[in-house]
C-alpha cells in the first residue's frame, strides 16, 4: 500500500474527533491540547480543512444549531474517517519504532559509517559521503 502520509492538520482534526463530536471552537482548543500548544489552528485553516474532510467522507455534520444568533455545526468522525486515522496511527507507530530501533543501534558518541545502505532490505537508497541519497 503506497498511500500518501496524512498531512498534520488532517491528522490532528481526525484525532480530535476520534473520541467525541465537536464544533469548530472546541476543535481549535482540542488541537492545541493534543499538540501540547505547538499547533494553533486558525479559523480559516480549520474550516477549509473541515470542508475538504466532509467532501472526502472522513467526517460528517452530526448536528446544527443556532447559538447566540449564529449557526454552529458539530462534526463527527465517519467510519471511513476512523479507518483512515487507524491506518495513519499504525504507519506513524511503525516509523517511530524503526527510528527507536536505529537510535538504539548506535552508541552515543559514535557515528554510523557513511555510504552504508539505507532502508535495509527495502533498498531505499544509499547515502554517500555528503549524506546525499543516490
Amino acid at each position: 500500500m503506497t498511500e500518501r502520509a496524512m498531512q498534520e492538520p488532517t491528522l490532528l482534526l481526525l484525532t480530535a474527533l476520534a473520541d467525541a463530536p465537536r464544533h469548530g471552537y472546541a476543535l481549535i482548543q482540542e488541537i492545541a491540547a493534543i499538540s501540547d500548544g505547538r499547533v494553533k489552528m486558525r479559523t480559516g485553516t480549520l474550516y477549509g480543512a473541515l470542508d475538504r474532510l466532509l467532501q472526502q467522507g472522513l467526517i460528517e455534520v452530526a448536528a446544527e444549531e443556532i447559538v447566540d444568533g449564529r449557526a454552529r455545526r458539530t462534526y463527527a468522525l465517519t467510519e471511513d474517517g476512523r479507518a483512515a486515522l487507524t491506518v495513519e496511527a499504525e504507519r506513524l507507530r511503525s516509523v517511530a519504532q524503526e527510528a527507536e530501533r536505529r537510535l538504539a543501534a548506535v552508541r552515543p558518541g559514535s557515528r554510523p559509517a557513511l555510504g552504508k545502505a539505507v532502508g535495509g532490505a527495502a533498498g531505499l537508497g544509499f547515502a554517500n559521503s555528503t549524506g546525499v541519497f543516490a
